[in-house]
């Protein structure tokens, strides 16, 4: 017998990396990544992608990106949110 599951938050730092053409620190278990100062977070059941600013221990959410079918979508509009604050 053969088991087969997917874990989407495991694909999120992948994706994390292919997107953003870095690798990611890791945060809590794989359901956030750091890429530089902005902690990319998956919450609620890994339908919302949350960019948060980080300042040492203080953080400042800037913005929440749905994700649909596909994480690396998310992450690719979050990217394009966080080029456009630039």
């Amino acid at each position: 017998m053969t088991y087969h599951f997917e874990d989407p938050a495991a694909e999120f730092v992948l994706a994390a990396e292919r997107v953003f053409g870095e690798h990611p620190r890791v945060l809590d278990g794989s359901r956030a990544v750091q890429v530089g100062d902005v902690k990319l977070q998956l919450e609620a059941g890994e339908r919302e992608l949350w960019l948060i600013e980080t300042h040492g221990p203080l953080e400042h959410r800037l913005a929440m990106v749905q994700v649909r079918d596909d994480v690396e979508e998310a992450l690719r509009k979050a990217k394009e949110q966080l080029d456009e604050r630039e």
